[in-house]
């Protein structure tokens, strides 16, 4: 079996939350020191890792970055080497990514690339976010590279095909986090309570005109809310009531105005309904930007090394490997993996290992021919 797609499954086994990586963080390790070469050098950042190989020349040095942690999903793949940790999944394609990644670890010890090649693995990208703390870390500043590049496998695309975009590709997302304090009591006599799950109701609804009613409809931009809770019986008043949710959007403009009104409304309901309510914003992600020239040459290495490139519009995901290409230019690309039947974040998601060989091939070919500026 080729190398990186048993190193991928042997990652897809045991996926780990942002920060708890112990065991992906041990796994890489291993498979890199079997390579067994003196050009290569790892250094532990928390559960991550930087590898630095070594290249013939080494005026420049290129990097690249593969996300490493699971979410807290069943997987129901029904694959041999499906998740032996309950509840966990890896069902962003970061065990895709990581691969990859190893296998331009591995093609750069058999045939060395002229310049350095600085891998940047990371934890904790699915929350709390881990590239912003990496980035600003002195071993990143140690091993800074010229330029930096990365990938996210995208199920609705074929393998063989790789699809991207100058300027913004993913939106600024940040995580929201809302508490509602209200008075508990009996459900036969409401009017002695103040009954949080009535405000939580108020609120959803009112978070959800900020988009229609605040942002130009040429713009883009999100709220939703993912996950709420409240109560404990039938017949109790709940005395609290949480929320959470992401916000979403392609420019500081529209992230401004997002949060501005979030903190209006939350204001305006709670002189409405007599209450308290705690917000939280979690870590910011900033948009995914590419640098034009960088994604150019990659366009003709796609094209030399004989697979698709498509032009893609920009999409609402969340990324925080936009915070690293805020210190560092470079570009991210979607991957095709041609799972049709299943998106990111979904318990049957199944990429085609193809892929990885595919992504290999690609940033082997690119990183030997780039003009790093």
């Amino acid at each position: 079996m080729n190398w990186a797609i048993e190193a991928r499954r042997q990652l897809h086994l045991i996926p780990e939350v942002g920060y708890e990586e112990f065991k992906t963080q041990a796994t890489l390790e291993q498979l890199i020191r079997s390579l067994d070469s003196p050009r290569v050098h790892i250094t532990h950042w928390r559960t991550g890792l930087f590898v630095r190989v070594d290249g013939l020349v080494g005026e420049k040095t290129i990097g690249y970055r593969a996300d490493m942690d699971g979410l807290p999903i069943t997987e129901e793949t029904g694959l041999e080497f499906a998740s032996i940790h309950e509840g966990m999944m890896h069902a962003c394609g970061h065990d895709v990514h990581m691969s990859i990644a190893l296998g331009l670890i591995k093609r750069a010890v058999e045939v060395p690339f002229n310049h350095h090649l600085v891998i940047f693995f990371q934890p904790a990208e699915e929350g709390p976010g881990g590239a912003e703390p990496m980035a600003k870390s002195e071993l990143f500043y140690h091993f800074r590279p010229d330029a930096l590049f990365g990938l996210h496998v995208a199920p609705e695309y074929p393998v063989g095909m790789v699809a991207s975009r100058p300027g913004v590709l993913f939106a600024s997302a940040r995580e929201l986090h809302m508490t509602i304090h209200g008075k508990g009591g009996h459900g036969a006599f409401p009017h002695a309570g103040i009954d949080a799950v009535i405000v939580q109701a108020a609120l959803i609804m009112q978070l959800q005109t900020i988009v229609s009613r605040n942002i130009d409809p040429m713009g883009s931009a999100v709220v939703s809310i993912g996950k709420v809770a409240a109560g404990t019986k039938e017949n109790i008043i709940a005395d609290t009531a949480k929320l959470d949710g992401t916000v979403r959007a392609l420019s500081d403009k529209e992230m401004v105005v997002l949060e501005s009104r979030i903190r209006q409304v939350i204001a305006g309901v709670e002189m409405t309904y007599n209450v308290q309510i705690d917000l939280e914003f979690g870590n910011r992600y900033h948009e995914v930007v590419n640098d034009e020239r960088y994604l150019y040459q990659f366009e003709e290495a796609v094209e030399e090394v004989g697979y698709s490139y498509k032009t893609c519009v920009p999409a609402m995901t969340g990324e925080d490997f936009g915070y690293m290409l805020k210190q560092v230019p470079g570009f991210m690309v979607w991957l095709g993996v041609n799972d049709m039947g299943s998106g990111l974040h979904q318990s049957t998601l199944n990429p085609d290992e193809r892929a990885i060989e595919v992504a290999i091939d690609l940033f082997d070919h690119y990183f030997r021919t780039v003009m790093i500026q």
